[in-house]
């Protein structure tokens, strides 16, 4: 994978049918992927295994599913089940989740959350790629009193973490395959965030890991009013700490600075300098924003962005831009 979309967000769900039929315009445009996120509604790796089966060829992932409320056994088995039923393509992202979500939604208490990452990701690694388990620690115990291989479901699910802090970094970079920073700008990634999780895949004696950043985008002639909705639209992070420190770290004030957007020009220089802060893959989200005239011209862009790529093994993107990582 190299650049995708995220067609099914928490706040944004549609019909399954509606859903095919934008991943297959979104594979027909030249993307390599499309990514789901998981809410209270629709089971991500499920929506992710119909997309992918009908939609041959595009790569499929969910990002990301909280490890709160969640158990390595299930998820092994949704993985599993995606990986097989779409021949290879399926990518699962985790996430630690909130606070507020957490104690709201399941009635348990949110502690201890980079533990709970560390020792769901040693079991589900095992699960994985080998079919068993027998891990018993602090938090959890996960272990197969029967085989929990899926038929099909090679090669091992890539396991990614939608990690940003230093402690989860840590253990991303140990345990998993890559990350899915999200709402983290080049400088935010270039000086921390790489960094980081890079120096503790090497430590571990990993290879380096994936860097899927997650950006919200479009591309327009009418900023102004685009950029109004993306200010709603990702004001709910405005008020999560986590978040909070990321997007000051990347030269924003709220969420909606970290938002892509401008003509064919201005996003293409965004995308080149992801990848110069050393973004393995990018990947645009709230690209519905003004409408679907402009979610075409941003997935055409996209698409041409990533068959250049292709070719030449390199991003290829306008005029690099100017000033901090902030677009308000």
């Amino acid at each position: 994978m190299t650049i995708g979309v995220v067609l099914s967000t928490t706040t944004r769900q549609l019909p399954i049918d509606e859903t095919v039929l934008l991943a297959r315009e979104a594979r027909d445009a030249g993307l390599h992927s499309a990514w789901f996120g998981q809410s209270f509604a629709y089971d991500s790796p499920s929506l992710a295994a119909i997309v992918g089966r009908e939609v041959p060829g595009l790569q499929v992932g969910t990002s990301a599913i909280p490890v709160f409320g969640r158990h390595p056994l299930i998820v092994s088995s949704q993985a599993q089940t995606a990986q097989a039923a779409t021949g290879g393509r399926y990518h699962l992202g985790l996430a630690l989740g909130t606070k507020h979500l957490t104690e709201d939604a399941f009635g348990i208490p949110y502690e201890r959350p980079v533990r709970l990452l560390r020792e769901f990701l040693t079991a589900l690694r095992g699960l994985v790629e080998t079919g068993s388990a027998d891990f018993h620690g602090e938090l959890l115990t996960a272990t197969t009193p029967w085989p929990a291989a899926v038929p099909g479901a090679q090669p091992p699910v890539p396991l990614l973490v939608a990690a940003m802090g230093p402690q989860a970094l840590r253990v991303s970079g140990e345990l998993a395959d890559g990350i899915l920073p999200f709402l983290a700008g080049p400088r935010a990634l270039a000086e921390d965030i790489v960094p980081a999780v890079t120096a503790a895949a090497a430590a571990a004696g990993r290879p380096a890991p994936r860097i899927v950043a997650i950006v919200p985008g479009v591309v327009t002639a009418d900023t102004d009013a685009v950029r109004a909705e993306a200010v709603e639209a990702l004001s709910l992070f405005d008020g999560i700490p986590s978040y909070q420190r990321v997007i000051a770290r990347s030269g924003g004030t709220r969420a909606a600075d970290l938002a892509v957007i401008g003509d064919e020009e201005t996003v293409a220089a965004e995308v080149r300098r992801y990848r110069e802060a050393g973004a393995t893959e990018v990947v645009f989200t709230a690209t519905h924003l003004g409408g679907d005239a402009d979610r075409g011209r941003t997935w055409k862009l996209l698409g041409e962005l990533s068959r250049a790529h292709d070719t030449s093994g390199s991003a290829t993107s306008g005029s690099d831009a100017k000033g901090s990582d902030a677009k308000g």
